[in-house]
Formats: C-alpha cells, sequence, structure tokens
C-alpha cells in the first residue's frame, strides 16, 4: 500500500492505544482515507491482515459509514445537506444544480476529474438553509443561481492552475 511514511507510524502508534486490535478499525480507516484519498480494496486487505481481522470484518465498517469512500474523488468535494430545513429550501434543486454545471451524478466524479458531488446529512447550519460545503469551507442560502456562481469559480480556479 503506497501511504506515507509517517501514516505507517501513526497507523502502529494508534494500534498501541487499544487493548484489542479489532477496536482500531475506525481510526486506521480514518488515516488511511486521510492519505490516499479512498479505502481501497488494498487497504481493506491491509488493514484486516493489521488487526489479525478476515477482510469481510473491515469491509463491513467501511461500507457501513458513509464518510468512507471506496473510489477517489475529484480535487474539490462539493457536499450539499438534504436534510429537512434544507431540502424545504430546495437543497435538491441546488444539487441537480451542482450535477448539471459539472455533468456528474451523485458521488460520481465529473469528467474532468474536478468535482465530486454529494448529498450529505446535516450540516448544522439549519438557519441559512440551504447550505453547501465545498471542501471545508461551509456556503449558505445555496440556491440555484448561486451554485451557477459557485461552480463558474470552481471552474476559473481549475482553468487557472493549469
Amino acid at each position: 500500500m503506497n501511504l506515507k511514511p509517517e501514516t505507517f507510524q501513526r497507523i502502529d502508534d494508534v494500534i498501541t492505544h487499544y487493548p484489542v486490535k479489532r477496536s482500531a478499525t475506525l481510526p486506521l480507516l480514518h488515516l488511511v482515507q486521510e492519505d490516499a484519498g479512498h479505502i481501497s480494496e488494498d487497504a481493506i486487505l491491509w488493514i484486516a491482515q493489521k488487526l489479525e481481522l478476515e477482510p469481510i470484518n473491515v469491509l463491513e465498517v467501511v461500507t457501513f459509514y458513509p464518510m468512507f469512500r471506496r473510489a477517489p474523488i475529484g480535487r474539490r468535494h462539493i457536499k450539499v445537506c438534504r436534510t429537512l430545513s434544507c431540502a424545504l429550501l430546495g437543497g435538491y434543486k441546488t444539487c441537480e444544480t451542482f450535477q448539471e454545471e459539472f455533468k456528474t451524478t451523485l458521488g460520481a466524479t465529473s469528467p474532468c476529474g474536478e468535482v465530486t458531488v454529494d448529498f450529505v446529512e446535516c450540516l448544522a447550519s439549519c438557519g441559512t438553509a440551504p447550505v453547501v460545503l465545498i471542501d471545508e469551507v461551509l456556503h449558505e442560502k445555496v440556491d440555484a443561481t448561486k451554485a451557477h456562481e459557485i461552480s463558474a469559480q470552481i471552474r476559473a480556479e481549475a482553468a487557472a492552475r493549469r
């Protein structure tokens, strides 16, 4: 598995904090995803071996928790809140707008590789719905018009990097 040496060190250190190795499954998954960007099949097998588990024991954790990704995501990650306040105030339309703008579907990466759009649970800003988290920046009151503006900005930033 291709991880940074410091990630391997952190993994070894984390395991020592648990009296039962299996208990380190979640922290190891987080560390691997933080470094690699997603949880690959190789990572599942490696973690299982490291924790002396069957691969299915690791896979069931990966597939249970929605924060773990099985495939790489785009350079930019757009997360649109889908819970009640956001849904009532246009969150579904906002999400559709981002999908149309980047020609992608939920959870898939855009053809250019720049963006992945996901629907997520509460982003804890119900009073400013609909809300969108792009990478780690919260955007409030994102209607379709604002989604178009944000999309144009993302495309401009991507073009400037080329």
